[in-house]
This record gives structure tokens, C-alpha cells and sequence, in this order.
């Protein structure tokens, strides 16, 4: 449902915002994105749109401009959304794409089911072998991009298909061989958004599932700054051949536990957390970050990889309306 303002003078998202047509979804324009960002920062979407299911979600790629850039946006938990905001077309995905049913010995789940969920109905349903996503903060279809892991474990080791729909409005099944998982990455072409997945499991008794979860949480809230503005880990672990040390233990090295640039502060609990303070900026939390790699780089020579992703427009970066 567009709502588009009768006006001469239309906005680039109102632009955006018309091309779509009579999507049955949601679609708002200048819509605030900071308080849906895990970091409680960041600016507004230029166009924002929730699909109401797949269809319509095809149905506005088809429509979109091939100029228009395109942002998929889920729990954003690993998120910096810069305070320029995000220009052209932000996609959202909202409960109709939360699904989770039990398929045989796995489950199929849809790219807006939270992880952390995914792993409680594992449990309840006796599969075991998912137990890994109660340990991190996300949704599916964010964890199937980036290949998350943790505990032991990633996406490229149980997922055996995905569902996307392409910058095209082609709705593609996608083998686990054709997104060629990495380290924290994979090949889904950008733009296109994950609709569904089918991950594998094995059945376990659920005490078993249940108690590897309890562990995991517990690991988690012992070990990082879960009740605080963060996101996931803000660097990824340097490959075994550039050095033997994780990513904590190098910024710990370099003397960059409890730093701080403006309301952004690296964590005192797990230096490989930043933590928004209560009035940090996109802009500080980025330029804390880009402190830090400075600082690694200089004590142990490792040119650290941001892991979380920084999306967006710098406020020196924003555009004008179009006319």
C-alpha cells in the first residue's frame, strides 16, 4: 500500500515510492530506521517497504528501477546504519516471512525468522545440530547471507537450500554449492533477498537440544555485552595464516579495551564489541572502528576486517530531494 503525497515537488522516495505501484505491503517514505538498528543509530530510509508475502515482494523487484539501489535490512544486529540514512529502496521483512515448519529430518524457515527462535523450535521438534544460532543475534536470511557461525558451527555446515528473489523480481532456488560459503561470506548476489531456507538437522532427544542451548546462552552472557547497545562481533578473526590470534586478542593487545570516540566505547567485557554508550552516532561508532584497525595494524602488523556491515550515506554524503 503506497501513500505517496499529492504534491509538485516529490522526493527521491516518493519517487521510489510511486514506481511501485499497488504492492499490497507497506511502504513508507523518510521512514527512521535508528531505533530498529541493535546500535540505536542511524538515519532514514529513503523508501522503505515491507512485502506482504513473496509475490508481492517479486512484484515490487519487477517494478523497481534497475537504478534504484536496493537494501535488505533484518534484525539488524550486525548493523551500522550510517547517519545519512539509506538511499533507494530499504526491504524489510516482516511476519509473514517468519515462518517455521518441520520438513523430515530439518526445518524450512523463512529469511525473517530470528535465529535465536529457529534454535528453541530445533529443540522442540528433538533436531539437534542448530543449536549454534542461539548464539547469535539475528534472522535468517541475514545468517544465510553472511555465512554466520558460531559455537562450533556456520550456515554452510546445515543449510541445504535457499529461496531468493533476485534485483530482477526472479524468484530463484539456490543449492548451498551456488552461494560458494566462506569465512563470514557467500556469493548471494547483491540486492537479492532471502525469502526461505531449508536448514538439516539430526534427530536428538530435546533434553540434549535444550541443555546445548542452555550452554550456549549461558557462554554468551558470561562471555559478551548482551544487555547492551551493540551488534554482533565488529571484526572478523584473521585467517590461521595472517595470525594465530582472534580478533579480541589483537585489539586487546593493542590497548583499545573500554576506548572511547564520542558515545562509542570498545567493550570491557569482549574488545571485539562496540557498545553505544547512549548518545554515540553512527559516525562515532565507525570512527572508533576505523581507530581501531588503525591501532592492530600499527602493534601487530594485521589488517583487521570489519565484520559488521556499515550501509548507508555519511551526513557529508546525503543527496538533495528529487524534483
Amino acid at each position: 500500500m503506497t501513500n505517496a503525497p499529492a504534491s509538485s515537488h516529490l522526493t527521491a522516495g516518493d519517487v521510489i515510492a510511486a514506481s511501485l505501484g499497488d504492492v499490497r505491503g507497506r511502504v513508507s517514505v523518510n521512514q527512521p530506521l535508528g531505533a530498529r538498528s541493535w546500535f540505536r543509530v542511524g538515519g532514514p530510509a529513503e523508501c522503505l517497504f515491507q512485502p506482504a508475502d513473496t509475490d508481492d515482494l517479486v512484484t515490487a523487484m519487477q517494478r523497481l528501477s534497475p537504478e534504484i539501489p536496493v537494501t535488505t535490512l533484518g534484525a539488524c544486529s550486525n548493523v551500522i546504519i550510517r547517519d545519512g540514512g539509506i538511499p533507494g529502496l530499504v526491504i524489510r521483512l516482516g511476519g509473514a516471512f517468519a515462518g517455521i515448519e518441520v520438513d523430515g529430518n530439518g526445518l524450512i524457515v523463512g529469511g525473517a525468522a530470528l535465529d535465536a527462535t529457529v534454535a528453541e523450535t530445533s529443540a522442540s521438534k528433538g533436531l539437534g545440530g542448530l543449536e549454534f544460532l542461539a548464539g547469535i543475534p539475528g534472522s535468517i536470511g541475514g545468517a544465510v547471507r553472511m555465512n554466520a557461525g558460531a559455537y562450533g558451527s556456520d550456515m554452510a555446515a546445515v543449510l541445504d537450500w535457499a529461496e531468493i528473489v533476485s534485483r530482477d523480481g526472479t524468484l530463484l532456488h539456490l543449492e548451498t554449492s551456488a552461494l560458494r560459503f566462506g569465512y563470514r561470506r557467500s556469493a548471494l548476489p547483491d540486492g537479492a533477498v532471502v525469502v526461505r531456507a531449508r536448514l538439516r538437522g539430526e534427530p536428538t532427544e530435546q533434553s540434549i537440544v535444550s541443555g546445548r542451548i542452555a550452554e550456549i546462552r549461558a557462554a554468551r552472557e558470561g562471555s559478551q555485552p548482551v544487555r547492551a547497545r551493540t551488534g554482533g562481533s565488529t571484526f572478523r578473526n584473521p585467517s590461521p595464516d595472517i595470525s594465530d590470534k582472534k580478533a579480541w586478542q589483537l585489539v586487546d593487545r593493542a590497548g583499545c579495551r573500554g576506548l572511547t570516540i564520542g558515545g562509542a566505547q570498545i567493550s570491557e567485557k569482549h574488545c571485539n564489541f562496540m557498545l553505544n554508550t547512549g548518545d554515540a552516532t553512527a559516525a562515532d561508532l565507525e570512527a572508533l572502528g576505523e581507530e581501531v584497525r588503525k591501532r592492530v595494524l600499527e602493534k601487530s602488523g594485521v589488517n583487521l576486517q570489519w565484520e559488521i556491515k556499515r550501509i548507508g550515506l555519511k551526513t557529508s554524503e546525503t543527496k538533495g530531494d528529487a524534483a
